[in-house]
């Protein structure tokens, strides 16, 4: 049975570092969420394949968090009603992409987040705070939280 694993950072770099730790774990369904921080000075991290995909960047290099180990996720700027232009990497890009009228709490709830938590993670992304959830096996899903906890993520749930 699969697990999601998700949490929030107040620091884009940490859920950055995050991320690239959850990558070199194995977790290949990884996505982030957070406000177009252009201008911000947000850092930029680097796969091992050498490409940014810092979450304040506009092209963000394509989206490519997943680098040699073959994961090739969607990116970009969206503009999401009642929240403003959000970047999003990761499955959840696509889906946010038609998110018309549900939002980021919609995309969320369809990707196994239950209504209340969804509600409250979509708050934060409008607070300027970065999101950040992982699918994978239910066997990894405490380790996956753990790597969230370590890096600096708040009201990480396993669901």
């Amino acid at each position: 049975m699969e697990k999601r694993v998700i949490g929030y950072f107040d620091d884009t770099g940490q859920a950055e570092q995050a991320a690239n730790e959850l990558k070199n774990q194995g977790i290949k369904e990884i996505s982030v969420l957070g406000k177009d921080s252009r201008g911000k000075g947000s850092s930029q991290g680097k796969d091992e394949d050498g490409l940014g995909w810092g979450l304040s960047s506009a092209t963000m290099k394509g989206g490519a968090l997943g680098g040699a180990a073959g994961l090739a996720l969607g990116a970009g700027l969206l503009a999401i009603p009642g929240i403003g232009p959000i970047v999003a990497m990761g499955p959840l890009a696509a889906a946010l992409g038609g998110a018309a009228t549900g939002g980021v709490a919609g995309a969320l709830v369809d990707y196994g987040i239950p209504q209340d938590q969804s509600d409250f993670y979509e708050s934060k992304i409008k607070e300027g705070k970065t999101v950040l959830i992982a699918k994978a096996d239910e066997s990894k899903a405490d380790s996956m939280a753990s790597t969230l906890r370590n890096h600096g993520a708040k009201d990480v749930k396993i669901h």
